[in-house]
C-alpha cells in the first residue's frame, strides 16, 4: 500500500488549477511502491501521476531528483519529469506534503523479466549513465557504503533474531567490502541506485520508462549496474540465479558501457555490497515495522542468499 496521505477531490482540483492540465476527471491511489503516496490522475486533457513525498524523501533532496529527471528527459531518456505549473514551479505542497505532478509513462513493471527484457533494461541503464556525463548536481548516497556500519549497529544483535550470527556475518562482510569505495580508479556519476524490475516500465521487450529516482545519488557507476543485476537475476527468495537473465543484463549494459578490467574484477564484490545494502535496509524494516502495518515487510534473507552467489561463503548460508 503506497497511499499514506489521502487527498480530497476538492484539494486535488484546486491543485490542478495551477497547471494547464485540464480539469479533474478521476484519481486513483496506486498500491505499488513503499516510499511515497502516488495517485493516477486523469483530467480532461491527459493522464498524470501525482506524488506526495513522505518522510523517507527529504524535501531538500527534491531539487536534485527533479533536476536529474529533467536532464535525462532532455537527453531523450524515457523518464517521468515533473511538470511545471503556470508560474514555472515544479515542487508544490498538497495536504501538508511536498508534491509534484509528473508525466505519465505507458508500460507495465515486470515480475519475471525475460532475457530479452533484461537486455533492453541493461541497454537503458547504459544510456542513462552516458546521459549523465555532463550532469552537474551532486548528492551523497543516503544508503552508501559509509552508512552500512551505522545501520548495522542500529539494528544490533536483534539481527540474530532473523538468522543466527547475522550480525557477525554482516559485520565481517562490511569490513571486507567497503574499502572498494575508497578507491579512486572507479568511475563515479549520478546513479539510480534502485533500478529493480518494478522501477522499469516495458511494453513487450521495449523499455518505456525508468521511474522512482528517489535514491538517486552520486556513486560508483558500476555499482548501479551491480544493484540492478542483484535485483533482476534472481527469484524473489534469492535462492535461484537465472543465468540467462544475468548474462542478458551484461550483454545489454556492455553494448553501451563495456566494463574495464578493473570493473570486471571488482564486479562480484560490488554486487555483494549491493546485497548488504538491501539486507540491512530490509532488516531494519523487518525489525521495526509492526506486523499489522499496511507496508509489507520484505525478507532480508533473500539478499543474504544472493551474497553467497557472488562471493561463496562470505556469510553463513541460510535455508
Amino acid at each position: 500500500m503506497a497511499v499514506y496521505t489521502q487527498v480530497s477531490a476538492e484539494a486535488l482540483a484546486a491543485f490542478l488549477a495551477r497547471y494547464d492540465a485540464g480539469e479533474l476527471v478521476s484519481a486513483k491511489g496506486i498500491a505499488e511502491g513503499v516510499e511515497n503516496s502516488n495517485y493516477l490522475v486523469e483530467t480532461t486533457r491527459d493522464r498524470f501521476i501525482l506524488t506526495l513525498y513522505e518522510k523517507r524523501v527529504a524535501a531538500g533532496d527534491l531539487p536534485y531528483f527533479m533536476g536529474l529527471l529533467e536532464h535525462l528527459a532532455d537527453k531523450g531518456l524515457p523518464v517521468p519529469p515533473a511538470i511545471k505549473d503556470r508560474g514555472g514551479v515544479e515542487i508544490q505542497e498538497l495536504e501538508g506534503r511536498p508534491a509534484c505532478l509528473i508525466k505519465f509513462l505507458p508500460g507495465v513493471s515486470l515480475s519475471h523479466p525475460t532475457p530479452a527484457q533484461a537486455e533492453a533494461a541493461g541497454r537503458a541503464m547504459a544510456k542513462m549513465h552516458a546521459a549523465v556525463a555532463d550532469f552537474a548536481l551532486d548528492r551523497p548516497n543516503s544508503m552508501g557504503a559509509d552508512t552500512w556500519r551505522p545501520l548495522l549497529e542500529r539494528c544490533g544483535h536483534s539481527l540474530d533474531q532473523i538468522a543466527p550470527s547475522l550480525y557477525d556475518d554482516l559485520s565481517f562482510a562490511i569490513d571486507e567490502l567497503t574499502p572498494i569505495w575508497a578507491r579512486d580508479d572507479l568511475d563515479r556519476c549520478a546513479i539510480h541506485a534502485d533500478l529493480f524490475p518494478d522501477n522499469v516500465l516495458m511494453l513487450g521487450d521495449e523499455v518505456t520508462g525508468l521511474i522512482d529516482f528517489y535514491f538517486a545519488c552520486t556513486d560508483i557507476r558500476v555499482y548501479d549496474f551491480a544493484v540492478m543485476h542483484s535485483a533482476w537475476a534472481f527469484d524473489a527468495t534469492g535462492s535461484r540465479y537465472d543465468a540467462a537473465v544475468g548474462e542478458a543484463l551484461f550483454d545489454g549494459y556492455e553494448a553501451g558501457f563495456p566494463l574495464t578490467e578493473t570493473e570486471a574484477t571488482l564486479f562480484t564484490m560490488l554486487a555483494a555490497g549491493a546485497c548488504i545494502r538491501f539486507t540491512l535496509s530490509r532488516a531494519w524494516d523487518w525489525l521495526n515495522t509492526p506486523a499489522d502495518a499496511l507496508v509489507m515487510r520484505k525478507d532480508p534473507l533473500a539478499y543474504v542468499r544472493r551474497i553467497n552467489h557472488y562471493i561463496p561463503d562470505l556469510v553463513t548460508r541460510v535455508a
